[in-house]
């Protein structure tokens, strides 16, 4: 089982990731890059929650393991 403080690591440093690639489709796409960065912004936040909760789950799910 993986603890509580691995899977939020591994969730900031994938939102980090997101963030700065979102950050830059939103400038690309909108030629700002305060819209840019709201966009990224709000998918982090968004992504972060919904990705910390799958991690969750699935650490519960014993399914597909060899122990």
């Amino acid at each position: 089982m993986e603890t509580r403080k691995r899977s939020l690591v591994k969730a900031v440093i994938w939102n980090a990731l997101g963030l700065t690639i979102m950050a830059l489709v939103g400038f690309f796409m909108t030629g700002s890059f305060a819209t840019g960065g709201i966009i990224a912004l709000a998918n982090t936040i968004l992504g972060f929650s919904m990705y910390l909760g799958y991690e969750r789950i699935w650490a519960n799910i014993r399914w597909g393991r060899h122990v």
